[in-house]
Formats: C-alpha cells, sequence, structure tokens
C-alpha cells in the first residue's frame, strides 16, 4: 500500500493511458515509474519511491519528456531512483578481515 502525496494526486489523470513500472528493492522500498503520452502527444514521467509501509519518501513530476519514448524516460527514471535510494540509504560496509596475527591464534601475544 502506497501513501500517494499531493504531486501524485496532481499529476494522475485517468483519461491518459500510462505505462507503470513497480520494483520492490531487498531493503523494503518500493518504486514506482510511470510513464504517459499528454495530449500534445508530449512523454510525461512519474517517479514515486515510498518506504516499507508505504510511506512517502519522494515523488517528482517530470510534465515534458520531449523527444523522449516512454521506454527511454523510464528506463532514466528507474537509474534516477536506484541514485536516490542509494545516497539516502547506503549500505553499510561490512568489516573487514581482522589483522594478522588473529585473536586466539598461537602466535597472538
Amino acid at each position: 500500500m502506497r501513501n500517494r502525496g499531493k504531486i501524485y494526486w496532481e499529476w494522475a489523470n485517468s483519461a491518459l493511458h500510462s505505462r507503470n513500472y513497480d520494483e520492490r528493492l531487498p531493503c523494503g522500498t518500493l518504486i514506482n515509474i510511470q510513464a504517459r503520452l499528454s495530449l500534445e502527444n508530449v512523454t510525461q514521467l512519474f517517479l514515486g519511491i515510498y518506504g516499507k509501509k508505504g510511506v512517502l519518501l519522494l515523488e517528482e513530476v517530470h510534465p515534458d519528456c520531449r523527444g523522449q519514448k516512454l521506454s527511454a524516460a523510464m528506463a532514466w527514471a528507474l537509474e534516477r531512483a536506484h541514485d536516490w535510494v542509494a545516497k539516502a540509504f547506503p549500505v553499510p560496509k561490512a568489516p573487514g578481515p581482522e589483522p594478522l596475527p588473529r585473536r586466539g591464534s598461537r602466535l597472538h601475544g
């Protein structure tokens, strides 16, 4: 369940056909991308990122992707979403190997 924000509801238009893509990341974050053609035949794009329980993290609208096909606009949005999530929720580095000699070894003094 997504808690849609004001940006989505201002963008939504059931009269226009749109393509939709959802991706759930291992961390539980949901990426939602929608692309459509306006009545003027201009590609328009919506990007939403939602937390584990549908909490709104980010919503963006790009109303004029002139010259881009729907699939290209969606690919760009997916890359942008992955970059945003990686910056907002960096994966902690795993601890490196213990220096030699290791504790408990017969060489450890």
